[in-house]
This record gives structure tokens, C-alpha cells and sequence, in this order.
């Protein structure tokens, strides 16, 4: 990863990240077998910018034997709380700490974007055993929900973006050309208590860089808007994952 305050500031935040972010559909890793050609179970798979390990605790059920990299020390330290049989090492994904052709599938679950393609692209190859995949995903809102879209809207003022639901296709436009990628959209939905979803957006990056007294003031407001729509108190997320796997 592109080492920015912005990517470290997850550290401050680990324990919460751990306790309310989204992990991810099973079909998400039906799916990333069948682009990768390759089961799971017993290949060799290194996930990238792994963070708590959400991504990694799947891969690693699915009986892949993985190894973990993730460049922020505290993050690195409630992985290996999580999961303290999975190795984890402190590295960017712009220079991995792993041998050449050592591995069978490289993942990087939400982690790609933080990467500069200039260096991570000729690393990945070089990691990767021939006959290998690179697989890239990210887990967003589906702002195909109206309350979804409205919150979106809300996040996009604050943080100065455009306005506007972002458009689901968008994660496949900036992958890298020199690969070939085979693309899939996963559909899913999460039941979560209202914390659990106010907690979940306070450890976006964007909040956690943002200062507590607007986060605060944001969240209360959020909370208000959320308690009308949701009157028995579960917020139900709606997420897409855009999967792309490229085979070496």
C-alpha cells in the first residue's frame, strides 16, 4: 500500500473496524475460485492489506494456507488477536515481503486502491506462480436503496465530493490494462443494530482523519434520520462487491 496518513489512520481504529465492518458473502469466494480456476482449499494465498483480517479469516476457513500482509502495526496487532494460528507480516503491497512465484492467489479485499499499479502491478506478478491469480474486490453500499443513496448524498457533502450514488460499475474502470481481469458484481444484505452501522461508518478512513467533534456531530444526526427509518432499530445494509481476478 501507498503508506499515507490517510491508510495508517485505520491503526487508531482497529478494535472497532474488527467489531462492525462487513465481511463478505460465501458466493464471493464460490466465485473467486471459479475466475481463478483453482479451489481454494490448499492453495497457497497471500491476502494483501489484510487490516483485521476479515478477508483473511474466510480464505483461510476455506482451507487455503495464507499468509497475511498489512502495513499498519496496529492493525496488524488485533489480526493477530483474531487469528493468532494465520501468520501476519508488516509490509506494502508496492514491495511485498514474499519470495518470487511462492504463491497460487494473491487477494486484495478493499486494500488495491491504496496501492500505486506502477509498483504493485510488477509485484504481483513477480509473487505469483504460474498459472496464478490476482484477485481485487470492494465492498460497497448498494445505493440502489433509496436510504442508502440519501446517506451517501449526506457523506458525499460532507467530505466535499460529488454529489451523487456511485456508480457500481466504477471499481472495474481504474484496474490495471496490462492485466486481463474477468469481472462479477456479488448482491448481499446484512442485518445490523443501529451502533453496530453508526460504528461501522465511524471507521471509515475519511471519519477517522475527519476529527471526533465533527464525526460526533455527524453520527447524532445519522442516528435521528436512521431511528425514523428504521423504528425496530435493525439497519438493513445493502451491499455489492465487485470482484476482479486476473490469471498470470
Amino acid at each position: 500500500m501507498t503508506i499515507t496518513s490517510q491508510a495508517l489512520s485505520f491503526d487508531k481504529a482497529a478494535a472497532e473496524y474488527a467489531a462492525n465492518r462487513p465481511s463478505y458473502p460465501p458466493a464471493l469466494l464460490d466465485a473467486v475460485e471459479e475466475l481463478a480456476g483453482r479451489p481454494l482449499s490448499g492453495s497457497r494465498v497471500a491476502d494483501i492489506g489484510a487490516g483485521t483480517g476479515l478477508a483473511t479469516a474466510l480464505l483461510h476457513a476455506r482451507g487455503a494456507r495464507v499468509v497475511a500482509v498489512e502495513p499498519g502495526s496496529g492493525m496488524a496487532s488485533q489480526f493477530r488477536r483474531g487469528l493468532p494460528d494465520v501468520p501476519v507480516v508488516l509490509g506494502s503491497g508496492n514491495a511485498l515481503p514474499l519470495a518470487s512465484e511462492s504463491v497460487d492467489l494473491l487477494t486484495y479485499a478493499q486494500a488495491w486502491h491504496w496501492t500505486d499499479p506502477r509498483e504493485s502491478v510488477p509485484e504481483a506478478l513477480r509473487v505469483l506462480r504460474p498459472g496464478g491469480a490476482l484477485a481485487l474486490w470492494w465492498n460497497d453500499s448498494d445505493g440502489s436503496a433509496p436510504w442508502i443513496a440519501d446517506q451517501d448524498a449526506r457523506l458525499r457533502r460532507l467530505f466535499g465530493a460529488e454529489e451523487g450514488a456511485p456508480d457500481p460499475l466504477a471499481r472495474f474502470r481504474g484496474l490495471p490494462a496490462e492485466l486481463d481481469f474477468a469481472r462479477r458484481q456479488v448482491s448481499w444484505t446484512r442485518s445490523v443494530p443501529l451502533d453496530t452501522h453508526l460504528a461501522n461508518l465511524a471507521s471509515y478512513s475519511d471519519f477517522l482523519v475527519l476529527g471526533e467533534d465533527a464525526t460526533k456531530t455527524f453520527l447524532a444526526e445519522e442516528r435521528d434520520l436512521l431511528t425514523r427509518a428504521f423504528p425496530n432499530g435493525a439497519v438493513e445494509e445493502r451491499y455489492v462487491v465487485s470482484l476482479a481476478v486476473a490469471v498470470r
